[in-house]
């Protein structure tokens, strides 16, 4: 045994003298001056120095110490404060002393999510009045910048650092991050830290570690993350692949005749100018969200073609898969970078070769936009095969579900942001998160799951298994529905319900249905958003007596003369109906699609009753539509949560 830690004890001093002494310990971004740390709970205070230090810490009247690891790194536990300070935390090694100052304890929030949780003060309603009123010292504010990454970072980058609220700070942050953070600080009366880490356009599975994507059935996309970076070629290959199996499944294409062979029959026309085929003066492409082909046939000699090369085919607006010569060799879905895809040895050919780009884009314009100039096929010699003209195109008229996307894409990736952005934070003490996502997960199955397993996940790295999430249901947007039909925006919708529904009583939803703008994605009214995700938090993390939500449906059932009987949780005083006698809405539902049609609701007290109509009744559904009128509210002014409900037999 003796001989054995003597053995550790030598490979320790070897590895602390391989790596240099630092100057000075360092502390994490979210440690430094003018932080807000977690009361009445264990603080965990991380950063950096020699491998092999001790380092001795003192906050306030506290103290601790703790030995770095090989890496440099360590923790610092200090034992749960009450609310209060300012206090000055210290950190002290062989290497020197590191000080933060100004550290309040008090409640700290997470605000993560998609472009809705990441809209600016400046942006949203009122910004003005609200921006010049924001002063408060015991606000604190950090956020922290978009980076991906393929594995878990310990260090975070890119960050704000602590700053007190004021018209400075506040503009551009989160609003409704910012609105929860100030309603709350009025409520709790204590000192409040506010961390914003969101990304617009992002899917839940960015944010999702490891193990939320294996509980979630994701762990293949997790594998193939992992597999990238250490071999971008053979994942690159595999990706496209998987790409191709969707698409013969989703068209009925045979192999070898699909549109990425180099020989496709297809219409080929001209591009007019390398640009976003919105501004081609095409009327069919005008105002296209869909699917283009691109095609680009390179001639070249044969030392060309044995060389080391790479493909530059500019930004791809949304997402791209390309092959050449019929082998895929990239794809990507972040429209303003630049694809740079390393060609595997053998792609290219003396002679003739044919690049084929699948362009798909799901909203504003969408295309190859370039420029030009960057569109190449790059040598190991230096040289270059221009590529920035000559292009065909032929569009794609074929509706099709979302294709696949690459796991290691930066916003619809697995596990790529959560690595970057929320992985460093380690174990950071929380009083609640909020979470405004979903718009990009719109129409993929499976999103109660996710949601489920990312709660999971980082319950578990917070260390606070009944961590609170207050999830903002989606508001609505898009063309009103006429007549009942299918939603996917109502769907997701449904998911974030029943994924809250079945997390114990540790999350509520923070309703939005009534706060959407049927051409904006993107609604205004964020401080209404930030009240109710305040009033969430406020029952859930804090154990208010009032409704963490407003209405939410609880159960039908059949009455004795046929009707159908709705009743109504969390509802302040009674339901009403506003604008009208009758709430509207609802529908009637056989098992059959299709066979759903409008239902007037008779309200009375905490239930509605809707009249037997003579069909069949084996659901009932409630603002079922991207963007539905509704009417039916609560006394606190709360909108009934959308829903569907099975009705007994």
């Amino acid at each position: 045994m003796r001989a054995r830690g003597f053995r550790a004890g030598t490979a320790l001093v070897a590895i602390c003298l391989a790596m240099p002494a630092m100057a000075q310990p360092l502390l994490d971004p979210v440690f430094g001056d003018n932080a807000v740390l977690q009361r009445d709970q264990p603080i965990h205070v991380r950063g950096r120095t020699t491998p092999g230090e001790r380092v001795r810490g003192r906050l306030g009247d506290t103290a601790s110490s703790a030995m770095a690891d090989r890496d440099g790194r360590f923790e610092l536990v200090f034992p749960a404060m009450a609310a209060g300070g300012p206090h000055r935390l210290t950190v002290t090694g062989a290497s020197g002393t590191v000080q933060a100052a100004g550290v309040l304890i008090g409640d700290v929030f997470l605000c993560s999510g998609q472009s809705n949780m990441e809209m600016a003060v400046s942006r949203a309603q009122d910004a003005d009045n609200q921006i010049a009123a924001s002063g408060d010292p015991l606000l604190r504010l950090f956020t922290i910048g978009r980076q991906t990454a393929l594995q878990p970072l310990r260090d975070l980058d890119k960050v704000s650092g602590w700053q007190a609220a004021s018209p400075a700070s506040v503009a551009g942050f989160s609003a409704a991050c910012f609105y929860m953070a100030q309603d709350l600080r009025r409520s709790a009366r204590v000192p409040i830290g506010a961390i914003q880490s969101s990304w617009g356009g992002s899917r839940i599975s960015a944010w999702m570690g490891d193990e939320a994507l294996n509980a979630s059935g994701m762990g293949a996309d997790a594998g193939l993350r992992r597999l990238y970076a250490r071999n971008p070629e053979a994942a690159s290959a595999q990706a496209g692949r998987i790409w191709e199996a969707w698409w013969r499944a989703a068209t009925g294409d045979a192999p070898g005749r699909e549109p990425w062979q180099p020989d496709a029959g297809l219409a080929w026309q001209p591009v007019p100018q390398i640009a976003y085929w919105e501004d081609w003066d095409n009327p069919q492409l005008a105002q296209f969200n869909g699917t283009v082909w691109f095609r680009k046939i390179v001639n070249l000699t044969r030392a060309q073609a044995q060389q080391a090369s790479t493909l530059s085919i500019g930004p791809v607006d949304d997402a791209d898969q390309t092959w050449v010569n019929g082998q895929p060799v990239g794809s990507g879905g972040n429209p303003g970078k630049p694809r740079n895809y390393s060609l595997p040895a053998g792609t290219l050919r003396e002679g003739r070769n044919v690049i084929i780009v699948n362009a798909n884009d799901s909203y504003g314009k969408g295309g190859m936009p370039g420029p030009g100039s960057i569109m190449q096929i790059g040598f190991a010699d230096g040289s270059v095969a221009p590529m920035g003209t000559g292009w065909d195109y032929t569009v794609e008229t074929r509706r099709l579900t979302r294709p696949p996307r690459a796991p290691w894409e930066d916003t619809a990736g697995a596990g790529t942001i959560h690595n970057a952005m929320i992985a460093p934070l380690g174990r950071i003490g929380l009083r609640g998160v909020a979470w405004y996502q979903g718009e990009s997960d719109v129409g993929l199955p499976g999103y109660a799951d996710r949601l489920a397993a990312m709660m999971a996940g980082w319950r578990q790295q917070f260390g606070h298994a009944r961590l609170p999430f207050a999830i903002v249901q989606l508001a609505g947007f898009g063309a009103p529905s006429t007549s009942p039909g299918e939603s996917g925006w109502a769907a997701l919708r449904e998911e974030q319900r029943r994924a809250v529904l079945a997390d114990g009583g540790r999350s509520a939803l923070a309703l939005a249905i009534d706060l959407g703008d049927p051409v904006d994605i993107h609604p205004g009214q964020k401080r209404e958003v930030g009240r109710r995700l305040s009033r969430a938090m406020q029952t859930i993390a804090y154990g208010a007596a009032h409704p963490a939500s407003g209405p939410v449906i609880d159960h039908a059932a059949r009455t004795a003369d046929g009707h159908m009987l709705l009743t109504f949780a969390g509802v302040t005083g009674s339901l009403e109906a506003r604008n009208s006698a009758v709430a509207i809405g609802f529908e009637l539902c056989g098992t059959q699609g299709g066979s759903c049609r409008y239902a007037i609701g008779q309200v009375s007290g905490r239930t509605v009753r809707l009249p037997e109509d003579g069909q069949a009744v084996a659901r009932i559904r409630y603002a079922w539509s991207d963007s539905p009128v509704v009417n039916l509210f609560d006394a606190a002014g709360l909108p009934t949560a959308p829903f569907e409900i099975r009705v007994p037999q």
